[in-house]
Formats: C-alpha cells, sequence, structure tokens
C-alpha cells in the first residue's frame, strides 16, 4: 500500500512540474536563418546593376538576434548607390508579431548615416507581411520607414509576389541628398518559381522613385529620381 502511495505522490509531483520540464532549453533551442530574400541583377534605360535584401537570424522561439543588408549598385553614370545594414534585436510579443530594436547605417555615394531603430514586424490581417519601423539619428533626425509585401499563390509552386516600401524624413538632410516629408517610394512585382521552397528563381519589375525636396536634390546633383527596372534573381534560404 505504500508503494501505491508512493508512486500516486510521484505522478502528482511530475505532472505538476512537467510545464517546467518542457520549459528547459531543450524544448526552445537556439536555431537560425539566413535568407536571401531579393538578389538580383536589374537592367533600366541606363544601365545594369545589382541589388539585394538579405536577413540573417539566430536566436530562439521569441528572443532573436536580427541582422538585415539591402541595397543596389549601378555603373551607369549618375545612379545613385546605397547600402544598408541593421543589427537588430527581436522579441515575440504576438502570434505572429516581434519588437526590433538596434542599429541601422545607411552607407551612400555622398555621406553615412547611423540611427537607432525601433520597429513592428509580422503578419497583418489577410497575410500582409508588415515592417513599421522608426528612426532617430545621430543628429537628431528622424525617419519612419514602411515595408508591405504579399505572396498570391498562382500555384503551388507559382508565387508572385507584390510589394509597397516608402521612407518618410522628419527634416532636411542635404548631405545625403535627404528632404523631408515622403523622400521616397518603391514598388516592385515579382514572379518566382519554386523547385523547393529553399530555392526560387524569378523575374519581375521593380520602380523607384523620389519625391519632394529629395528629388531636388538628386536633380541638382545630376542623379536620376525615377527608375523603372527589369529584374532577374534567385530567392533561397538555408
Amino acid at each position: 500500500m505504500s508503494i501505491i502511495r508512493i508512486s500516486s505522490v510521484t505522478a502528482v509531483i511530475l505532472t505538476a512540474f512537467a510545464p517546467m520540464a518542457w520549459s528547459h532549453s531543450d524544448a526552445d533551442p537556439v536555431v537560425s536563418m539566413f535568407a536571401a530574400n531579393q538578389f538580383e541583377l536589374l537592367a533600366d534605360g541606363h544601365g545594369v546593376g545589382i541589388g539585394w535584401d538579405i536577413d540573417a537570424w539566430l536566436g530562439r522561439d521569441l528572443e532573436k538576434l536580427w541582422i538585415k543588408t539591402s541595397g543596389d549598385h549601378s555603373h551607369s553614370a549618375g545612379a545613385p548607390q546605397r547600402s544598408e545594414l541593421e543589427v537588430l534585436y527581436s522579441k515575440g510579443i504576438a502570434t505572429y508579431w516581434d519588437v526590433q530594436a538596434g542599429w541601422r547605417g545607411d552607407f551612400t555615394d555622398t555621406e553615412d548615416r547611423h540611427w537607432f531603430a525601433l520597429g513592428l514586424q509580422g503578419l497583418a490581417p489577410y497575410f500582409f507581411e508588415t515592417a513599421l519601423t522608426f528612426y532617430i539619428g545621430e543628429h537628431g533626425q528622424t525617419a519612419l520607414r514602411i515595408n508591405i509585401e504579399y505572396e498570391l499563390l498562382i500555384t503551388q509552386k507559382l508565387i508572385l509576389t507584390p510589394e509597397l516600401g516608402a521612407n518618410i524624413y522628419g527634416r532636411n538632410d542635404p548631405q545625403t541628398e535627404t528632404g523631408s516629408g515622403l523622400a521616397d517610394i518603391e514598388t516592385g512585382l515579382r514572379l518566382r518559381y519554386e523547385f523547393t521552397r529553399k530555392f526560387a528563381p524569378y523575374i519581375g519589375v521593380s520602380y523607384h522613385k523620389e519625391n519632394g525636396k529629395t528629388a531636388d536634390y538628386k536633380r541638382n546633383a545630376g542623379k536620376h529620381t525615377e527608375e523603372l527596372s527589369l529584374v532577374t534573381g534567385l530567392r533561397f534560404w538555408f
């Protein structure tokens, strides 16, 4: 009888502490990902260039270190060159939503800038991938970036992805040729074929336009303020 009682007590204790056992690091392992969302050639009326949008992260389910880089480079005269790097701490706050904070560096053919970043990234209703990020610059500048993307499955392997991005700045910055207000918008439409979920070539079109004072700065520097490009590239992750 005593053995039965001891076994019963043991079962109760194990049941009570089961959630704690599952909270062990083995149940929430460290994982990582490298994703080239866009790695492409761009061709417009001025020449051919390359563009990229790459993410990498390392961490657990609710806490991760994110590294993001994007940019484009062209050998055509008057074409703006840019690259960007972000290092962010990401914390899950709700299903499909993360808060991210950290550093962003802009590297252009005029002058570099460094920012503190605070943003929200996740999946909005109707499956729109959304990122809203607020920035404070090293000299008191402010900026807001909006990125929205949607994936339309034509078949299980053929996927059409429209996207929209916009940058809004709080004040003029002549050194980086950036004006206050809605500085630029970028839209794209890419059609990819997934040989596997991790490997998908694509073709598409990309449109970028500077607005307002930003466009004035670009024109005064002899640069283009509007670009329509045909793109072909590869999307992959591991």
